[in-house]
């Protein structure tokens, strides 16, 4: 009877893709960098041409309700890299690394058989203390990933199994000349401007976004090619470089694509099952048959891989602290939400809110936006929407998904959200989150300083 129930429950604990011993499969992850969710053709974008992310969409399962731990790369990236959340990791700050006793994501992999290897902008910096395999970029971490992938591909002898990541520095900025977009006939998202800079810049993020398309149909066909069947997935390391996206914990800046394509494996569709970043690790290693790692923080979403109609997670956490090395956004917040309701925590409300958006970068958009709140009340209540936080938001996600009603002070929700913040802080005391201030308060520049006199 003991054998019969080992035996069940080692069954009932596979995943429904685990590898025979001797093939495991190979896998290839594409990602994109400041590319949110709805920055996509298939997810419902009224102007991006992305014919091949739509192709991927339609021969796999895409996810409505993907998240990262952290809105800016090198937070974002570590934690996927290490399946911790930025406290656990120590990459907390952007332009920092995780520690190095950190597990990494390299060696869960060489240790169950797999070559492991990262092409363009895959960790943010210092690809040599991840242990790839092998990696290879032009000069910066994030340039070349395409070139050296192909090469890689058309060059490989290895019979081991592959586990390639190939990270595009599109859409990142600064952007290339528009091609294929015309600036008048864009439409204009909320939580911007409309203004002709706005719309020009606009056009040239949308070119960038067309160009990572292109990139990844190029690996896709490729992989398809020189590999055996690859589990193929595509994503984005957190939102667009655009001022309530890219740094902060609006569904902007979090929420980000993810499809995985198997043909023969995974069902096309989609799911709206609650997946994060940090669930990368165990998910891969479970599809590969070997058991997720318990001690990390992310949970393997396997089965719903192979049954859409299964949950995953029950709620999503999310953290951004600064940007390191500069004397601008220090601006520490942290968000939980389900389904229906989230809740954003300033922790330092007092502070100005700002990023480099409005500090040294896109410069002729932003000004046409603070010329235009000279005179607009709209334009106007949107900066001071931008510079200013209160301690608490909260939005009814399903009647307000662009989170235009901060409901905190509306007392019919004062149960909801006195429980979820409390919540919050728990959750924040279980990671060892020290609510880092990492830089010292900003020093205003001239042109922000006039804005507050208006």
């Amino acid at each position: 009877m003991k054998k019969i129930l080992a035996s069940l429950s080692l069954t009932l604990s596979l995943s429904p893709f685990s590898a025979i011993a001797d093939k495991l499969p190979d896998m290839v992850v594409f990602i994109t960098d400041d590319q949110s969710y709805i920055d996509t053709q298939f997810q419902g974008h009224p102007d991006a041409n992305t014919p091949n992310i739509d192709r991927l969409a339609e021969g796999g399962l895409y996810f409505t309700q993907a998240y990262v731990a952290s809105p800016n790369c090198a937070p974002s990236r570590a934690a996927m890299l290490t399946g911790l959340m930025p406290a656990r990791n120590g990459s907390e700050v952007n332009q920092t690394s995780p520690r190095e006793d950190v597990k990494k994501l390299p060696a869960y992999f060489q240790e169950i058989g797999y070559e492991v290897v990262a092409f363009g902008k895959v960790s943010h910096d210092a690809p040599d203390a991840y242990g790839f395999d092998e990696h290879g970029s032009e000069g910066l971490v994030w340039k070349g990933g395409i070139k050296y992938a192909v090469d890689y591909l058309n060059e490989r002898e290895s019979e081991k199994p592959l586990l390639m990541l190939v990270g595009t520095k599109d859409p990142h900025n600064p952007w290339p000349e528009k091609e294929g977009y015309n600036p008048a006939d864009l439409t204009m998202p909320e939580n911007m401007v409309d203004t002709p800079e706005t719309r020009e810049n606009l056009a040239r993020f949308l070119t960038s976004v067309t160009s990572a398309d292109r990139q990844l149909g190029t690996l896709h066909a490729l992989a398809r090619e020189k590999l055996d069947n690859p589990l193929f997935i595509f994503t984005a390391d957190h939102g667009s470089s655009w001022p309530f996206s890219k740094w902060n914990l609006y569904d902007y800046g979090i929420h980000i694509p993810f499809i995985a394509s198997w043909p023969g494996k995974i069902k096309p569709g989609q799911t709206d099952a609650m997946i994060s970043w940090i669930d990368i690790i165990p998910t891969l290693m479970e599809v590969a048959g070997s058991s997720a790692p318990k001690d990390i923080d992310g949970q393997s979403f396997a089965r719903v891989l192979d049954n859409p109609e299964l949950e995953h997670r029950e709620k999503i956490y999310t953290t951004h602290t600064g940007d390191g090395g500069k004397n601008f956004n220090a601006y520490p917040i942290r968000a939980v939400q389900d389904k229906r309701w989230k809740l954003i925590y300033n922790l330092y409300p007092e502070r100005r809110h700002t990023t480099h958006i409005n500090q040294i970068e896109n410069e002729a958009y932003w000004d046409s936006w603070e010329a235009k709140a000279k005179t607009d009340p709209d334009a106007k209540k949107l900066l001071d929407r931008y510079f200013t936080r209160p301690e608490i938001e909260f939005y009814d996600l399903e009647n307000d998904p662009h989170e235009q009603n901060n409901l905190a002070a509306n007392p019919a929700y004062a149960e909801k959200i006195a429980s979820m913040k409390a919540d919050l802080e728990k959750w924040m005391e279980d990671q060892g989150d020290q609510r880092l201030l990492a830089l010292e308060p900003i020093v205003w520049p001239i042109k922000i300083a006039n804005w507050l006199l208006f």
